[in-house]
């Protein structure tokens, strides 16, 4: 399998008007900015970019601000992530640690939701068309997402311990705004990479009225994870179920 590659690079800080600080006490006023950057990717074999440069989550984290990751688990926020059509949707989903996930089933027939290789492991169960089940995501990192009855429904939910967090689209530009001004920790996140890799990826981001410069970030894609997987007893999918219309 071909290796790529994945350039990331940080376009410039937007300057947003002042705005009232309540999140800590001994901050009177903040000037909010925008992050904003550009992912690429590049084959190993080839100086080429590739048209689909989505899915790659970029999100900040501050220890001289703990109180913004507080903040953001106490919101207790909720999400969704439909089944409909036999998928996931969306299939990748980022939230803050604590936030509450909904997983409705729009689809006329039965599912069966379950996560148990990192993140937040759980089982949904068997439940039927028109059900609607939840889990709170208090684990960080990826939780990857599967249906007992049909293998072909993948998803992951990303558990970051920021609201500062942005997904690139497909021509590679993402953006986070509303950053209050101090040191953060950049992370990065990509499926097909792994947790070694990213780790040393993670870059000091002082956000100011300045312009910082920015080193471009490569990470070698290996082969996604769990692309052929097993259901949630560890076996692989009955063949013949899989052939039925539901």
């Amino acid at each position: 399998m071909k290796k790529s590659s994945i350039t990331i690079a940080v376009i410039g800080l937007a300057l947003l008007p002042p705005v009232a600080c309540t999140q800590a006490p001994n901050v009177a006023s903040t000037i909010a900015a925008t992050l904003t950057g550009e992912v690429t990717l590049i084959p190993s074999n080839s100086d080429q970019r590739v048209k689909d440069a989505s899915r790659v989550v970029v999100w900040l984290s501050s220890p001289d601000l703990p109180h913004l990751a507080r903040a953001a688990a106490e919101k207790q926020q909720h999400f969704r992530v439909v089944q409909h059509n036999k998928r996931f949707e969306p299939s990748l989903l980022v939230v803050p640690i604590g936030s509450t996930v909904d997983f409705p089933n729009l689809d006329p027939w039965f599912h069966n939701v379950f996560s148990l290789y990192q993140g937040k492991r759980f089982d949904l169960g068997l439940y039927q068309a028109g059900a609607q089940k939840s889990i709170r995501f208090d684990q960080p990192g990826p939780s990857y997402l599967f249906c007992n009855i049909h293998p072909e429904m993948t998803g992951v939910i990303l558990a970051v311990g920021s609201e500062f967090f942005a997904t690139s689209d497909k021509a590679g530009h993402y953006s986070i705004a509303g950053i209050p001004p101090g040191k953060y920790m950049l992370h990065v996140w990509y499926e097909s990479a792994t947790a070694e890799t990213l780790q040393a990826l993670e870059r000091l981001v002082v956000v100011d009225s300045g312009n910082p410069p920015f080193t471009a970030i490569s990470i070698p894609v290996t082969k996604p994870m769990h692309s052929e997987h097993k259901n949630k007893y560890g076996e692989k999918y009955d063949p013949d179920s899989v052939k039925t219309v539901y």
